[in-house]
Order: C-alpha cells, then structure tokens, then sequence
C-alpha cells in the first residue's frame, strides 16, 4: 500500500500547503464560502429565559432524558438526506439537564417564549456592519436536526439581513445572509448508539453569517474568517473564548461539488484544512475516472459478502465470540482502497469513516488487503480471497463488528463505492487538528426548512433599524485597519487589538493619557497582550493605571511589569503595585553615580564592548525602570564607553 498511496499522490499532484501558490489554487478550480456562527452576549437564551453563558460540568446533573429521533416530511412531503441517514444510526440520544440552565422549552415541552429582543438588536448591529439590506418582517423557521444536538429534532431560525459585502484586500467579498439562530447542545460523548450531550448551550442566541463562494485560497478564505471575527467583536457584545465562535468551511474544486467542514474551532486551521480538501476532491475525481476506464456502471454493480464461521475469522484480530466477520469483495476496486485522498488517508478510510458514523462501529471496523500495517497475515488474506471468490480486478476488504450491524455497513460501503463512480459525494466532514477531516453526515438539503407555526412574524421598524445604527461602533474594521497602519502600529499587534475589540482604547490611551499613536498601539498589541495572561483585561482598569503612572512621572518602560500586576490585583492602588514589581524612586544624579561605581568595578575587566555595555545596562535597569527611559539610558552607557573604553578583551586563540 505504501508504493501505491505514493504512486496515487503524485498522480494527484498533491503538494503540501506552503509549498503552494495562488496558481496552485486556480488550476484546481478552488472556491471556498464561509458559514460563521458567533453567540451573542445576552443574559438570557434566544426562546425562553434561563440564563446564558452558564456551563456545567458534564458529570454534574438533575436529571437525564433519553430521546429517538425520527424525520419527518417536508411541506413538498419529501425526507431530507441527512434525516434519513441519522434515522439509519439508531442512536440512544441522552441528555444531561441541570435545572438552572434548561427549563420545559429545551426539551420541547412548551412553545417558545417570545424572541429575546436584545439579541435581535445585536443581530440587526451586526447586519448594519455587513452592509446587510435588513428584512422588513422576521421569519422564524425551523431547520431540522436528527444528530441529537438539538432536543426538538429542529433548530428555530430567522434570516436578519441579506446581499451585504466585507472588503479583502483589493475586492469585496459578498456576505449571502445574516441569521439569528439558537445553538445547539455541547456535546459529551458518542460512541456506538450512545450518543450524550448536556443542555446548558441548547438556546444560546447566535448569528450565522454566510459569505458567497468567492473566496479564492486558502489563506483568503481564514482572512475572511477574521475579518468576520473582528467585526462582530467590535461591538462588544458577542462572546469569545471556547466554542464561543464556530465557523463552517464550504469547499469545492472544478468537476467536484460543495463539500461541508463542520465546526472549525480555530480560524487557523482553515487553510490547511481547505487546501487538503480541494486535493482530497481532486483524488476523487481522479479514482472516479479510473473506474469509468474500468467501466464501472453504478446502477449494477454491487458487492458480495459471505460471512466468515468462527473457525475462519483470523485469530490475529482477536475478535470476542459475539462479533461477526464478513469478507466482502469489491468488483473493479482492486489497486483503489490504497488511492490516496490526503496525507496519511486512502480511499479506505472513506469507507471505514463511513461505517463508523452510519453503522456506529467503532474503529478499528474493517481491514483491506492493500494496507501494509493490517493486522492480517498474508496467508490469512489468501483465505479470505478464495472464501469470497475474488479475482484480480477485485478489491477485498474484512469486515467486522457487532452481528446486528453489519447489514448496516455492508449496505454503507456499497454506497459509498457506487458514489465513488460519480466523482466527489455532498456530504460533511468534521475537522480535526492535523488538517485533515472525516465524514461527518450526508450533506443536508432545502426539505429540511420549513416554517415554525408556533412563532408569528416579527416587524422590523424603521425605529428599531435607526436604534441600531445608533448603536454601532464608530470606526468599520476596515477603517480601524487603516488608521493602525496610518499610526505605524506594527502589523503583528493588529490582530490583538481587532480580535479583543480594543481599538477604543488604543484612541483614548492617545487622547486622555496623551500617548504617541504608534507607542499606543504598541503598547496595547504587544505589552498588553502579555499582561492580558495575568487577568481579566479590563480597559478601563488599564488606561486609569496608565494615566495614573504618567501624571506621577513614570516613565512609558515601566508598563510592561506595571499592567499585569495591575490585571491580576484590579482593585490595588498604584502604589502597592510599584512597590509589588520592585520599583524605587531614583533620582538621575544617583543614577549616575552608581554608573560610575560599575564602570570603576569593571574597569581592568577584558571585556568586549558589547558584554560591557550589557553588563552595565543590565546592574542600572532596575534603578532606572520607570525613572529615566531605558533607551537614554542606553544611549549614555554607550557614550560613557566610548570616551573611556575598557581594555580590549584578548583575542581567542587559535
């Protein structure tokens, strides 16, 4: 398998991601469009009134509710995908319910409060930044879920704003719709037909925002990403940290079609992630041809299993005398299970993924004769062969779990190899860590909507719009980018300041505590994201410390150690703070005259200019801190060095 996983990557022509360009982009044909969910900063949930932003331990609990969940029709009398495919998994959904963060609306119960307006309001601030055309009347729908994550079976939902645009660089990328939604459960664990989640998410007001495919690279489409970050942000009233913020990655390349990634909890992931994806697509239409030169028809293929006796289940699984073993042979496939699809992946994992989330069999499911680390021996693969009769064209897979699924898989693995003769499946891919992704559900279709009729519809005045725009931040991000580059604030504090929404205190730190913009800036993307691991950043706790600090003299360089002890102690004076870091008043002639006892001290001393300049900087820093600008301090030590130098350090031998 390591030859021809080999052999299949160069044949995809897949490079690793630094290794590719804008070109590497366009002749795959790649486009990319955002989903981004944001939960909004509200005290309470979207539909009811239990407090939100209030988590639970997953083992602490007052109760539990088990739940199946089954489709149901859409109004044109159709099931969706996805539904189906849920239906298939027969799962126990479980939920771990704490009183004071769920209450009867959360588990469908009673219909749903009124909607919490002061989310809307968000929302609609958000929409207004997004130069979104806001609805005039609010259409709450439902959007239905059989993963379990939502206790309903649905999601309630209403389109805020449409056909609004973010800049990128030279273009502007279009922003499809603004949502309003509830989140969904947190998620405990799932494994086999257990699947737990806990519900004091369940209801938290959220926004989705979806861009247009028009996203062109990798690195684009994460630039996107924060851009709707440090937008959001900037109104100060949306969440961060952990799963505050989930953004949604849709993919595709040319001859391929519109691949999910689901919940990427980090905006960096998404350029390895995409780029993976695209050549993961790639590899797909490539395997799809090779079968059509094997004529491959997807309408009569099928495979054929026979189902091993306990005395021909190879002893090297070690297998539990309740697990069934099935050898199955794959018509056309042989060379294929072993196609690379991404580093470290093969057309076999799209099998084994498959089974694992439709037939919950836990990995490790199945073994395939052209991977060179199966737990299989040779002789072994030789009997399964003539057991189930396959020739040289054929690939030849082992199949095994509990006896009641597998019909389950067997039925999941012919699927999934007829669609590999039609090229790239629609379907969602859950991210993970390294870059790559596995499948995740069917992707899901329009006959999953439909309208709730337990909510009526909700006007959208003109007073409700003009209270909005009032309410927005007073510089867009593309204006505060401009005027951080225009303050010659490094690029490297940027992010920080956008991301942390600190923009404002970056203008009053110039405006009330009289600081030089680019110290300003500095000072907050760089020294303030130090100090902002000591604490809570408070803003205002900040800049009082600042202007405090100045009107008694102290020096700029004395912020760096002042602001975290004054973050991790947010109600010490500033005098316990300086006597905290070890600051003690110095006067210049004192300064100066301990400069002299340093230099007499070293004198006779061999050392190179540079270690007696560092040593001299290095006894004085502490007197100095806060009392005399190190940068004129260094400055005199190299002028007091130059008119009296050292001896000269001896010169190595040899």
């Amino acid at each position: 398998m390591t030859d021809n996983r080999e052999r299949t990557r160069r044949l995809v022509g897949y490079i690793p991601r630094l290794e590719a360009d804008p070109e590497t982009y366009r002749s795959l044909g790649f486009r990319c469009g955002l989903e981004v969910h944001q939960q909004l900063k509200t005290a309470r949930k979207l539909f009811c009134r239990c407090p939100a932003r209030r988590y639970q331990d997953g083992d602490d609990y007052d109760a539990q509710l088990v739940r199946h969940m089954r489709p149901t029709l859409s109004e044109l009398g159709e099931y969706d995908g996805t539904a189906l495919m849920e239906f298939k998994t027969k799962k126990n959904i479980t939920y771990r319910i704490k009183g004071e963060t769920a209450c009867t609306y959360d588990i469908d119960d009673t219909p749903p409060f009124p909607l919490n307006r002061e989310a809307l309001g968000i929302a609609m601030e958000i929409a207004l930044l997004l130069d979104t055309s806001l609805v005039g009347e609010l259409h709450i729908t439902r959007k239905q879920y059989l993963d379990g994550s939502i206790p309903t079976g649905f999601q309630r939902t209403a389109i805020v704003g449409i056909e609004g645009s973010i800049p990128l660089g030279t273009k502007r990328v279009g922003i499809r719709q603004l949502s309003i939604e509830e989140d969904s459960c947190r998620e405990v664990s799932d494994s086999g037909h257990e699947r737990i989640y806990t519900t004091d998410r369940l209801g938290m007001p959220l926004v989705e925002t979806v861009t247009e495919p028009e996203l062109l690279t990798p690195d684009e489409a994460a630039e996107a990403a924060n851009y709707l970050r440090y937008l959001s942000r900037s109104t100060g009233k949306v969440n961060a940290g952990i799963g505050a913020a989930r953004e949604d990655v849709n993919v595709s390349v040319e001859g391929g079609t519109r691949v999910e990634i689901k919940g990427v909890q980090h905006i960096r992931w998404i350029p390895e992630l995409t780029h993976n994806e695209a050549f993961r697509q790639k590899a797909l239409l490539l395997l799809r041809d090779e079968l059509k030169q094997r004529a491959m028809s997807a309408a009569s293929w099928g495979l054929q299993s026979v189902v091993l006796a306990q005395d021909e289940i190879p002893v090297e699984l070690g297998l539990s005398a309740d697990a069934q073993a099935v050898a199955v042979r794959l018509p056309h496939f042989a060379g294929l299970l072993s196609f690379f699809t991404g580093p470290g992946r093969c057309f076999g994992d799209e099998l084994s993924d498959r089974v694992k989330v439709i037939a919950c069999i836990d990995k490790p499911n199945m073994a395939t004769n052209e991977d060179p680390d199966s737990p299989l021996t040779e002789e072994s693969w030789e009997s399964i062969a003539k057991r189930v009769g396959t020739s040289d064209r054929d690939g030849l897979l082992l199949l095994w779990g509990p006896s009641e699924d597998i019909p389950t898989a067997l039925e999941t693995i012919d699927e999934r190899c007829r669609l590999a003769s039609e090229g790239v499946p629609n379907e969602t891919r859950k991210a993970l860590a390294d870059g790559t992704t596995v499948f995740e559900r069917v992707l899901p279709g329009p006959d999953r909507m439909y309208p709730d009729t337990d909510s009526a519809p909700i006007p959208i005045d003109e007073a409700a719009i003009d209270a909005a725009r009032a309410a927005l931040p007073p510089h867009s991000v593309a204006e505060q980018i401009e005027r951080l580059v225009a303050w010659g604030v490094p690029s490297d504090a940027h992010a920080f300041i956008l991301r942390r929404a600190l923009f404002s205190l970056v203008s009053r730190l110039q405006e009330e505590a009289s600081l030089p913009p680019q110290r300003a800036g500095t000072l907050v993307g760089h020294d303030l994201r130090h100090a902002s691991r000591a604490g809570r950043l408070d803003p205002e706790r900040v800049l009082s410390v600042i202007q405090q600090a100045r009107a008694r003299g102290l020096t700029d360089d004395i912020l760096r150690p002042l602001l975290p002890a004054a973050l991790a102690a947010p109600t010490a004076e500033l005098g316990g703070l300086l006597e905290q870091i070890g600051y003690r008043a110095t006067s210049r002639d004192a300064l100066a005259a301990e400069m002299d006892r340093i230099l007499s001290d070293l004198d006779g001393q061999r050392l190179s200019a540079a270690n007696a300049r560092n040593a001299v900087l290095g006894a004085l820093r502490p007197m100095a801190l806060g009392n005399v600008p190190l940068q004129d301090l260094a400055a005199e030590v190299e002028a007091r060095l130059a008119s009296a130098p050292l001896p000269p350090a001896e010169e190595a031998l040899g």
